[in-house]
């Protein structure tokens, strides 16, 4: 009799096991997803979640739910919206957007945040950085230089904007840079400073120097080197071979002009930006070319708008495309291990290979590794 009460209590906890395991098997993948769907940038959170319906439908799991809520872009809003998503057990959340909107966030430990931003200073724990940041785009830029056999590189970045941020991308991502200087967006005193870090002036005042010489001279050639030197605007080296430019938009084209007008031309030194994300005004600046920079995959990126074209009859932004990508990195993290524990897979090496490029992933960090571009007589090439 208690042979056979063992053998009943034996099979009982052996059905018991199976059935927990099916319904551990079955247990739905809960993504949060804290996107602005009013307000001013409601358009970017519309885009987010079109393209986060794309995504799904590749994915194609019966077992993957996404739950978005509204951020406003205020803080206040998103933490509202992330205890709303922790109420219904969600345990990691795509977003949100916004650096800004990261606020208090930090209070709700439980809950893993997979961040669109760029920005990685002073992040907790349990915010990731998803955004193809300062230290991704710098890691492509080393590999640029080392590729070209670049010596001596000098860095710019604008005073506020990205200071901070850029010096420690310098540091972590290594690249030697013989100097690194701020620079003010005003018109006069950036000129000023293109001036000084060229050293204009003493260049200027060479060819003027050489000028005088040649014209007080008894060369049989004079008026023929007098012509020659009409058509310099300075005489002299600067100590560079190359500028990385940590600028965007109307500000980095002001930058190279200032280079320009101190008679630095692009097309004698390697001028290197960051991610322009394939800004087509650049192709039409001609002076300014070559230009060089990192971004993701072209091709991919090209593939998925007409996806998205074929889908909703518009194209989206950058961020629908992380956004796609973000979502099937976690998809892809939440199989390997229990969602309350998928902020100790952030912490260890991964990759994970999206439409954007290679994730890779370690120490609550996501770097992205980027091709690498340049901008040349009106057309793009890709060098890798």
């Amino acid at each position: 009799m208690y042979k056979f009460f063992k053998i009943l209590v034996l099979i009982i906890f052996h059905l018991f096991y199976l059935l927990t395991t099916a319904l551990t098997s079955e247990e739905k993948i809960k993504i949060g997803l804290l996107v602005p769907l009013t307000g001013e940038n409601k358009e970017i959170g519309q885009q987010i979640i079109k393209s986060t319906r794309i995504a799904l439908k590749d994915i194609n799991s019966d077992k993957l739910e996404i739950y978005p809520k509204d951020t406003g872009s205020d803080p206040n809003i998103t933490i509202k919206s992330a205890l709303d998503l922790r109420k219904i057990g969600v345990k990691i959340i795509i977003g949100p957007v916004f650096y800004e909107s990261l606020s208090y966030l930090d209070e709700i430990k439980d809950v893993t945040f997979v961040s669109f931003t760029n920005k990685t200073l002073n992040l907790p724990d349990n915010i990731i950085s998803g955004g193809i940041n300062a230290t991704s785009q710098l890691n492509a830029i080393k590999k640029f230089i080392k590729l070209n056999d670049v010596k001596k590189t000098i860095f710019l970045t604008p005073k506020l904007d990205y200071e901070i941020e850029v010096k420690k991308a310098i540091k972590l991502s290594k690249i030697k840079i013989r100097d690194h200087f701020i620079y003010d967006k005003d018109p006069v005193k950036l000129t000023a400073q293109i001036e000084k870090i060229t050293k204009y002036k003493i260049r200027k005042q060479n060819l003027l120097d050489e000028i005088k010489r040649v014209k007080n001279s008894d060369l049989i050639d004079k008026e023929k080197q007098l012509e020659k030197l009409k058509k310099k605007y300075t005489i002299g080296n600067v100590n560079f071979d190359s500028v990385i430019i940590a600028d965007f938009d109307e500000s980095l084209k002001s930058v190279i002009t200032s280079f320009l007008y101190t008679d630095v031309s692009p097309k004698k030194k390697t001028i290197i930006t960051f991610n322009q994300w394939f800004d087509k005004s650049l192709l039409n600046e001609k002076t300014l070319q070559p230009i060089y920079y990192p971004s993701i995959n072209k091709k991919n990126l090209e593939k998925f708008e007409n996806k998205f074209y074929d889908e909703f009859n518009d194209y989206p932004n950058y961020l629908a495309l992380l956004s796609y990508d973000l979502i099937g990195l976690v998809y892809y993290l939440s199989l390997n291990v229990d969602l309350n524990d998928i902020n100790k897979l952030f912490k260890k090496k991964n990759s994970f290979k999206g439409k954007i490029g290679i994730f890779d992933i370690k120490d609550n960090k996501i770097n992205h590794r980027l091709n690498f571009y340049q901008v040349n007589d009106g057309k793009l090439k890709k060098i890798f």
